[in-house]
This record gives C-alpha cells, structure tokens and sequence, in this order.
C-alpha cells in the first residue's frame, strides 16, 4: 500500500511540475512564434505597399489620369481585404480614394498613430502582438473591440498627394494566433502525456529493481545471521567438547600413568614481567598477540607477560585443537572466544572473555577458522 501511495505521489510530482514549466514555455513559445509571422506579415505588407507606390509613381510620370490610376488601383486591390493583409490608398487629407472595401472609398482613414509610429520602430512585431492581446495603452483613441483593421505602414507616392498604406487584418491575425496556441497547446499535452507516463514507467522500473536488490540485500543478511548464530552455537558446543575432551584424558592419564598426567599438568612456556622469568600454564592462556616484534602472552585473569619467541614458533609448541592463528598477530584460544560477529566484506571480528580488545579474521582465514570448529 505504502509503494502504491509512493508511485502515486510520484506521479502528481511529475505531473505538477510539468504543467508549471509549460505554463511558462506554452506562453514564451506562442509569443515568439506569434511575432515570428507577424513579423513576416510586416514585411510582406510593407514590401508590396513599396512596390505599390512605385508604380504609381511611374504611372503618374508618365502623364496617366490621376482618375485612371485610381480606377486600376482599385480593381488590382478590390476584394482583397478578407486576407491577412492588404493595400489601401488615401491623400492627404486622410479620405480613402482606393479600398478592398469599396463602400469605405470617401471616408475618413481610422488608423492608430501611435501603433503606426511605433512599427516603425525595432522589434514592431512586439508592439502588434500585444496589440492583438488587447494591451492598448489607456489614451489610444479607439477602442480595442472596434479594431478590425490597422494601418501598419504607409508610402507615400512621389509627386502626388497620394499615400499607400499596409493594413493588418486583425481578426484574421487573430486567428492565426489561437491556432497557434491550440496547436502549441495540443503538442504540450501530448507531450506532457507521454513524458509524465514514461517517468511514471520508468521510476515503477527503477522502483521494483531497487526493491528486489533491497530484498536480495535482506535474504542475503537473513542468510549470514543464521550463518554467524549457527557458527556461534558450534563455538559452544566446540568449547565444551575441548573441555570434556581435556578432563577426559586427565582422568585416563591419572589412572594408567600418575606421572605423565603431572607431567602434562606441568605443560607451560616461560615469559618475562620485567626482568623476572615466569612460567605460564599453557591452558591459562586467553589469547597471544606481537606488536612492535614483541610477543605478549594474556591470560584469562588479565595478566600479561612477555616472550622472546616469535608467533610461528609459539604456535608448533601449543595443541591446534585448542589454539587458533587468526592473523599475522594474534593467536586465540578456544576457551577465550566469547563471540563471533560478522565485520566487512565476509569477515569475522571475535569478542574475547573480559578483555576489551577485537580480533579480525579475514575472508581468506575465515573458511579455516570454520573447518577449525569442525563445522
């Protein structure tokens, strides 16, 4: 259940941040690629209103009728205004003498000067787009609801009073926006979708192999704890085969030789506590260790003396079934070992009977520290 309630999680985590950052990305994507047509439109329009004007001012250089010029002018443009841009020409006095929209021929132009002067300016494309998003300023003296169209550009015609003037089509560019952002908004979802989705399958994936190496990991912990419990349960039964195996021998040597039972009871190796030789009875013996090329003999009552022999040689004079080399500087007695523990990488570290001090056995030495016990 607990797993369950963590993917869930997981997965509105993936979800809610995505729809944070294509929050911001849908918007900053629409207007960029919003300005990037407009901007496109701008120069078309401008470049046709160029061309326009120029070839007005050729007709008009060549002693054509102002009233014929208009004429072909207004057949050439007339009905063209349901595009996204077209042409339109006024004079001076600001009434139009040639529209796509004939019933507009005579009236007065309705264009927007500041939005003019400001096209004209860099990064124009911006100023139409927040424009189209009903950013007017507050003194513009149309209203936004009321704008159709908008002059963007205008060229005036040499030697004439005639003026050619781009216009925008703003219900048309409109459109064009919201298909942009539907579209821009259908790709994010579909996007979204199959992102969020394949997170979702891929931290399941990950999830579920984590968890079964966390489970191997506890088979495998299960399996060394009953390893090491069975491997301390030997330790006791080994001890106590050592001890009843030792009484054993010294009631048989007592009844068939008296003399070689005192002469095994009188087993000991000589050592020093200072300047005074002291003979230590083999079977008081917890454990021996060298350290700085000194060997240290420790019994169980604690006492600590000295020996001038190495531990190589020490081990030949003591019995194998009671005395182990654990490593390069310690030799343990069966009787000292109080526990066996686990330690690193398939290692043993022994606790020792009222002594704080820890032996490790590598991995190497552990398999013969295992046979040791008979196991």
């Amino acid at each position: 259940m607990r797993k369950d309630r963590l993917y869930f999680l997981t997965f509105i985590s993936i979800a809610v941040i995505f729809l944070i950052i294509a929050s911001f990305g849908v918007k900053y994507f629409v207007k960029v690629s919003a300005n990037q047509l407009i901007e496109i439109q701008l120069e078309s329009s401008k470049r046709e209103a160029d061309e326009i004007s120029q070839l007005t001012h050729y007709q008009i250089t060549d002693d054509i009728e102002r009233q014929k010029i208009i004429s072909n002018l207004q057949k050439v443009i007339e009905n063209t205004h349901n595009g996204t841009s077209f042409i339109c020409v006024f004079d001076w006095s600001g009434k139009e003498v040639c529209n796509p929209d004939i019933t507009k021929v005579g009236q007065k132009v309705n264009s927007d000067q500041s939005l003019l002067t400001s096209l004209n300016e860099e990064n124009s494309s911006d100023k139409l787009y927040d424009l189209l998003l009903g950013e007017r300023k507050q003194n513009d003296s149309i209203p936004n609801n009321e704008l159709e169209t908008e002059i963007v550009y205008i060229a005036p015609v040499k030697d004439s009073d005639l003026i050619v003037a781009a216009q925008i089509n703003l219900n048309k560019v409109k459109g064009q926006v919201r298909k942009l952002k539907t579209s821009f908004y259908t790709i994010f979802i579909l996007m979204g979708g199959l992102i969020i989705l394949s997170s979702f399958i891929v931290v399941r994936i990950i999830g579920s192999y984590y968890e079964k190496q966390l489970e191997q990991k506890n088979t495998d912990l299960e399996s060394e704890l009953l390893n090491l419990s069975k491997l301390n349960t030997d330790l006791i039964a080994y001890q106590q085969r050592i001890v009843d195996k030792t009484e054993e021998e010294v009631v048989e040597l007592n009844e068939s030789s008296p003399d070689l039972a005192n002469d095994l009871s009188k087993k000991r190796i000589l050592t020093y506590i200072r300047n005074e030789l002291v003979p230590v009875s083999i079977d008081q013996i917890a454990y021996i260790y060298t350290e700085n090329s000194i060997t240290y003999v420790v019994c169980f009552d604690g006492k600590k003396s000295t020996s001038n022999v190495s531990l190589d040689d020490m081990l030949t004079s003591l019995d194998p079934s009671v005395f182990f080399r654990a490593n390069r500087q310690f030799i343990i007695s069966i009787s000292a070992i109080a526990k066996i523990i686990k330690y690193g990488n398939s290692q043993l570290k022994i606790l020792i009977n009222n002594a704080d001090v820890e032996i490790i056995i590598s991995k190497n030495k552990a398999s013969e520290f295992r046979q040791w016990l008979n196991i």
